[in-house]
């Protein structure tokens, strides 16, 4: 993925902002690839179908999704970014009032799009 991409890969780090914020299914569904592997802040891997259904289900809700110290890093075929995310909202009705580092690999996927391939994340302890 050439350097130049660095505006295309902030755009959609927005678009997935704005989707997790929303919980819009359909552009999470457009951003994420088929084959994602994303391991979450407790050490489980959750799959694409998985992610989208707790955005479907309602059990996520967020008011707040700020990012800070983001980074983004180019390979000839992929962007690795790492953002710091602020999260407020609710989980299953549980307050939620965390900070969350991602950190996501956007790439060509098997759609042929861009799309994040795989992704971590860590709670920032403060």
């Amino acid at each position: 993925m050439a350097q130049h991409s660095q505006v295309k890969v902030v755009e959609l780090e927005e678009r997935l902002r704005q989707a997790m914020l929303h919980s819009d299914v359909a552009e999470l569904d457009a951003l994420i690839a088929p084959e994602l592997i994303f391991t979450n802040h407790l050490g489980q891997i959750i799959s694409k179908q998985e992610d989208l259904a707790i955005h479907q289900s309602g059990a996520l809700k967020l008011r707040e999704l700020t990012p800070s110290e983001q980074r983004i890093g180019f390979n000839q075929e992929f962007a690795i970014v790492s953002v710091q995310m602020h999260l407020l909202g609710s989980y299953e009705a549980t307050a939620i009032d965390v900070r969350i580092r991602y950190t996501r690999v956007w790439s060509k996927s098997s759609t042929g799009s861009i799309q994040i391939v795989a992704g971590h994340s860590s709670v920032v302890s403060t």
